[in-house]
C-alpha cells in the first residue's frame, strides 16, 4: 500500500509540475484558463441543468488538455531539432488542429444550450 501511495504522490507532482510550468510559459493555455474561468462561471450564474453545465465544465476542461498536448508535441518537437522538416510541422500543425477542434466542441455545446434557453 505504502508503494501505491509513493507511486501516486509522484505522479500527482510530476502532473502539477507539468501544469504549472505550462500555465507559466504558454500564453494559449493561460488564455483559455482564463476563458474556462468565465465560461465556468456563466454555466452556473445560467438556469443550466445539471447535465449543460457538466457537458459546458467537462469540454472546457478537454479543451485545455488538447492544450497541453499541443505544447508537449511542440516541445518534444523543438527539442528534437530546431531545423524545420515537413513531418515535425505537420505534427505541431495536427496538435494545434486538435485544440481548434475541442474549443469548436465547446462553442458548438454552449451554442446549443443557449437556444435552448430560448
Amino acid at each position: 500500500m505504502r508503494k501505491l501511495y509513493d507511486h501516486l504522490k509522484d505522479r500527482a507532482r510530476w502532473s502539477w509540475l507539468g501544469l504549472s510550468a505550462t500555465w507559466r510559459e504558454e500564453y494559449s493555455f493561460r488564455g483559455w484558463g482564463w476563458a474556462n474561468l468565465v465560461s465556468g462561471a456563466l454555466a452556473f450564474l445560467l438556469p443550466l441543468d445539471p447535465a449543460e453545465k457538466a457537458l459546458i465544465l467537462a469540454l472546457g476542461i478537454l479543451v485545455l488538455v488538447a492544450e497541453l498536448f499541443n505544447t508537449a508535441i511542440e516541445r518534444a518537437v523543438d527539442h528534437t531539432s530546431t531545423d524545420h522538416h515537413v513531418l515535425a510541422g505537420q505534427a505541431k500543425d495536427a496538435a494545434s488542429a486538435a485544440v481548434a477542434l475541442t474549443a469548436v466542441a465547446a462553442g458548438v455545446a454552449w451554442v446549443v444550450i443557449l437556444f435552448g434557453l430560448l
